[in-house]
């Protein structure tokens, strides 16, 4: 363990706690931390370990929010993926994409024509090129693999991908602690604290109560001002705070604002017919818009969209689900021919949507909600009603929905709101000026340049060191100072996506707060996403660990043991095969 929670930090005079460290909870610590405010951030788990490792990896406009005339959405959606473009280079990089248009489809050349001029205009300020309309014959030739039955013809157009989401809400949380906030993993909110006021008056929040999952015990922090961003457990937060409105189980029928649907995903090695741009599809079998993407050196195929009432520490993808994507990828692209066979891990999640009962799931709103429980209202973002909830108690917020593409302007409207709380003036929001740590350069490519040219590893470890870390990769490179084997990749049977170094598991540890191997593994060095999940190099990195942090070895095999039945719920198809692989 190498986070300690202080003795004394009741007495810490806080001015904010965050309740979540997911993108949106990271990105509000940042914000609030870089204006000045004193913030403490918590998670019962690791940063981004809940719905930011789930997503698409897509920084997108969401050009299907036209059809439901959201257009403002469009626009916040649009402006901050050209901000994510300059803020971290190293992580969001533009992307290309082909909506085919089949005789079957809902939409014809006409209606995505105009789509596609509302997209551009409402990105007027955007570093990347305009739509185009292909014909027929121009779609078969740019995309041969394409099934050529009933197609009418294709638009492409740019938006933005982050391969590895987690990092960017990693260095969020980075930020945030070198502009003075403190951020604690690992640290369960069980109860938010009240204090009442006078007579006629609403009660205030306090603070709150948390239990210390690594090293035990329950602490007290106390602060003016409550952010719940918890994702898809923010009613599970409330109801176990006790507060007005939200009984103690769901079951009781309290009031709720979270109506979380479930996404699912396949990685898939590249196949016959696969395109080497992003295939935006609608599905045949019910009209549902899915992606085929390039990612990671092989292709991610999603999403579905379901209402989802299950466990929501654990979420994997159901057979149906794999096989309706797989059924799907093979219609667009005959060639693929995928099977389940091909399938080399799966991934799904929650998102935390507003609660709506009814309707299908593509028509709950993506925007999201800056809740104020003193009023019942919506502070920033849309419109929310929770029924039965009512006016709560001063100074606590809640967060409903949110998209990745949109983290940094949440939290720009969420510490507006807090300093309203705190009755405090402002500061000027500066996020969309300061880069990201890994992102800030004057010029990220001639830095990238330069670094290949002088690390004197090969240009495969040293465009990936580039690629998840930036600007300090020469930081994470000087963990190898004390032993020169640390630059050397911990499997000789390496692929390109899982050729981590040892110095990175040491960067994890010691730089960017990671506790557990699970956390270095899935959200620091990124190789458990890599074709094998990372069981190819899992138990070297423990034994970096034992070796440089001090590690024992019943720890490492502890250590391995828990990752193995963490990545259980991917379906990896090491596991499927009974490969080598013990948990």
């Amino acid at each position: 363990m190498n986070r300690q929670i202080p003795e004394d930090i009741r007495e810490y005079p806080f001015d904010l706690i965050v309740i979540g460290a997911g993108i949106n909870g990271a990105g509000i610590a940042r914000d609030a931390a870089m204006r000045g405010l004193k913030v403490l951030l918590l998670d019962k788990g690791d940063i981004s370990n809940g719905t930011t490792q789930w997503s698409t990896r897509l920084i997108h406009g969401g050009l299907r929010y036209l059809e439901h005339y959201e257009v403002h959405l469009v626009r916040e959606s649009l402006a901050e993926r050209e901000k994510l473009l300059h803020i971290a280079p190293h992580l969001v990089k533009p992307l290309k994409f082909v909506v085919p248009i089949y005789e079957r489809s809902k939409r014809g050349p006409g209606l995505i024509r105009l789509g596609m001029m509302g997209y551009d205009a409402l990105s007027f300020d955007k570093s990347v090129p305009n739509h185009r309309m292909l014909s027929r014959d121009e779609a078969l030739e740019q995309y041969p693999g394409l099934n050529p039955d009933g197609l009418r013809g294709a638009a492409t157009y740019y938006d933005g991908q982050v391969e590895y989401a987690e990092r960017v809400a990693v260095e969020n949380a980075i930020s945030a602690r070198e502009h003075g906030a403190t951020i604690l993993t690992y640290a369960e909110v069980k109860r938010v604290l009240f204090e009442d006021g006078n007579p006629g008056e609403r009660p205030r929040v306090a603070g709150v109560e948390f239990e210390d999952l690594l090293g035990g015990g329950t602490h007290t922090a106390e602060a003016p001002v409550t952010v719940n961003v918890a994702g898809p457990w923010v009613d599970e937060v409330l109801r176990g705070s006790g507060a007005s409105g939200f009984a103690a189980s769901p079951e009781e029928g309290s009031g709720q604002m979270i109506g979380g649907t479930k996404g699912s995903h396949l990685v898939v090695d590249p196949f016959p017919g696969a395109p080497r741009d992003a295939l935006y599809v609608e599905a045949r079998r019910d009209g549902r818009p899915y992606f085929i993407v390039p990612w990671n050196g092989r292709y991610l195929i999603g999403t579905t969209d379901f209402r989802y009432r299950g466990d929501l520490d654990y979420v994997s993808a159901d057979e149906e689900e794999i096989q309706y994507l797989i059924d799907e990828t093979n219609a667009v692209v005959p060639q693929a021919n995928l099977t389940r066979e091909s399938v080399l891990f799966t991934y799904s999640g929650v998102r935390p949507l507003p609660f709506k009962p009814e309707g299908s799931e593509s028509s709950i709103t993506r925007s999201h909600v800056v809740y104020d429980h003193a009023t019942g209202t919506s502070a920033a973002g849309g419109k929310l009603t929770v029924s039965g909830a009512g006016p709560e108690a001063d100074g606590l917020i809640s967060i409903v929905g949110g998209k990745l593409t949109t983290y940094r302007n949440l939290a720009r409207q969420t510490v507006d709101v807090v300093h309203d709380k705190l009755h405090l003036h402002a500061p000027p929001c500066r996020t969309d000026k300061v880069p990201l740590p890994g992102g800030a350069a004057e010029d990220f490519a001639n830095f990238a340049a330069e670094f290949k040219m002088t690390s004197g590893l090969t240009d495969v470890l040293a465009d990936r060191l580039l690629k998840l870390y930036g600007t300090r990769a020469p930081d994470v490179l000087a963990e190898a100072h004390e032993d020169p084997s640390l630059r050397m990749p911990l499997s000789a049977s390496a692929t390109v996506e899982s050729s981590i170094i040892g110095c990175e598991v040491l960067y994890a540890f010691r730089r960017e707060m990671a506790e557990t191997l699970t956390d270095a593994l899935l959200r620091r060095t990124m190789v458990g996403l890599g074709p094998r999940v990372g069981l190819d190099v899992d138990a070297a990195a423990a034994e970096v660990a034992v070796k440089h942090l001090g590690w024992s070895s019943e720890r490492a095999k502890e250590e391995v043991k828990k990752y193995r039945k963490y990545v259980q719920r991917y379906r990896p198809k090491d596991f499927r095969k009974r490969k080598t692989v013990k948990v």
